[in-house]
Formats: C-alpha cells, structure tokens, sequence
C-alpha cells in the first residue's frame, strides 16, 4: 500500500492562495500521486493544536501571514536563512519527527531577480515595513551595493527596519510614507505593501523609471505595476516570488533535487486567469 503524504498551506486569510495549484501542478508533474496538498484557516491562536495535530503523514507546510513568526517557538530548529528575519514560511518534518523551519520568501526574490536580469544595484527602496519587507532586505544584502531607503508610516516601524539592516549588514536608511514618491527614482523598488496602499504612488512614476518589485499577485497588475510598464520599466510581480519560493519548498518537503519551475508558473497564470 502506498504512504500518503500531505502538505498544506496555513494562514488567516487564505482563501485567496495559489499555493495549491502551484504545489499540485508540481506534484503531478513529478509523478507523486500519492501526495496531496491542502490550504487552512489559522490564525496565530489555532496553529499550536493544528501542529499538535498533525499525524506521521504529514511531510511539510506553508505559512503565510500571520504565521511566519508564530511558528517559531513552534519549531525544532529554523535555518540560518530564517533565524536572520524571524520568519519561517515553510516547515518540514523530518523521518524521525523533527520540525525544521526554513525561509524561502528570501532565496525565492533573488531568484525572481536574477531571472530578470537584476544581479547588483547601487541602491534600493523598499515600501512598507512588514515581514515580507525585512525578507526583502535579506535578499537586498546579497546584491545591493549601497543604501537601502525603507519608506515607514511610523517611528517603531522604521526603528524596525534599521534593526534589520544592522543585523544583516545593509546600510538601512528610513524616510517617512508621505514621501514614497521619491522611492521610484531608486534603481530598484520592493514594494511589500498590502492591495492598494501604492495606487496613489502611480502618477510619481518617474520617466525612465528602474526596476519595480511588486509582491502582490492579486489584485494584478496593481496601479503602480501597470504605470511602470506604461513607462517602460522593469516589472517583476508576486507571482515570479510566489512560484520561486514554492519550487524550493517542492523541492525541500519531496526531497526532488528539482521542481517543475514552468509548469509551476504556467499554473498560476491560468489560475490567475480564471478569477
């Protein structure tokens, strides 16, 4: 008889998620029929007893917000990777029942990137102050060279901000919201901000404007995406982040060397698509 093994994606909201399509497209390219791949409404109070819960067949989850931190104490032990954001957004359980947390958010935006042809940059904008902010600053000491500008809406956010880039060697520097129009002059922008908080920024798009990473797949293109295209600019979306961290986590809960990338995004877009 075949083992079954499961994964799932866990946050509060969810619904929304494409994790699954992405995680199945990739489990019947790779012939695992017998794994299955589910999403869950958790919020930080629920995920202890979801955890406790989970049987021998379990092989890894996903989490999303509110969850990447809310794990932690949760956990067995969490890569080097995560421990340097404090936020953990896939989990794996071992054969002898360990719980080991990884982050992939980080790994995933320098694939994104790099698949678009951005390798270095002498500076970098980041909007909001969020996890997926400090991930982006993780991903920003890998190729940006000079200082990174965090564009806050408070005084706590932004001491945040600069903690992290201390902690991970980026040269932070934090400029108050009413000001992110100056942000897209930077050669590179991350914008980790919720739907719709950037639209006002769209007519601040400058000319010729750098590159934008928008990490929003839903609402898609957002109005500061479609307004850097209309400008000719770099565009990368939160579907390039969202396939690139999924093909690590394929990769780290089945134990295949290799995920099915084009597969993987192919799925999304249709999914995308349909709503």
């Amino acid at each position: 008889m075949t083992h079954a093994h499961r994964a799932a994606v866990l946050g509060s909201p969810i619904a929304h998620s494409l994790s699954p399509v992405l995680h199945r497209a990739a489990y019947a390219e790779l012939g695992l029929t017998d794994w299955s791949y589910d999403r869950f409404e958790i919020d930080e109070q629920a995920l202890p007893g979801f955890i406790e819960g989970l049987d021998s067949s379990w092989a890894g989850l996903s989490l999303t917000m509110p969850l990447k931190r809310a794990i932690i104490p949760l956990l067995d032990s969490i890569s080097e990777t995560a421990s340097a954001v404090e936020a953990v957004n896939t989990v794996v359980f071992t054969e002898d029942g360990r719980r080991v947390g990884d982050n992939t958010d980080i790994p995933g935006m320098i694939a994104a990137l790099r698949e678009r042809g951005v390798e270095k940059v002498e500076s970098a904008a980041v909007l909001g102050a969020g996890a997926t902010a400090s991930s982006a600053v993780a991903a920003l000491a890998a190729m940006c060279t000079g200082p990174v500008t965090a564009y806050v809406r408070s005084r706590e956010r932004g001491d945040e901000m600069r903690g992290w880039g201390e902690r991970l060697g980026v040269d932070v520097r934090i400029a108050d919201w009413a000001d992110a129009g100056q942000a897209l002059r930077a050669p590179l922008v991350i914008a980790t901000t919720p739907a719709g908080t950037t639209d006002a920024l769209a007519g601040a798009v400058p000319d010729a404007p750098g590159t934008l990473f928008d990490v929003l797949y839903e609402p898609w293109p957002t109005g500061l995406a479609a307004a850097w295209s209309s400008r000719s600019g770099v565009v990368i979306g939160g579907l390039d982040l969202l396939v690139h961290q999924a093909v690590l986590q394929v990769e780290q809960m089945t134990g295949r060397s290799t995920a099915p990338l084009a597969t993987m995004r192919e799925a999304g877009e249709e999914a995308l698509a349909a709503r």
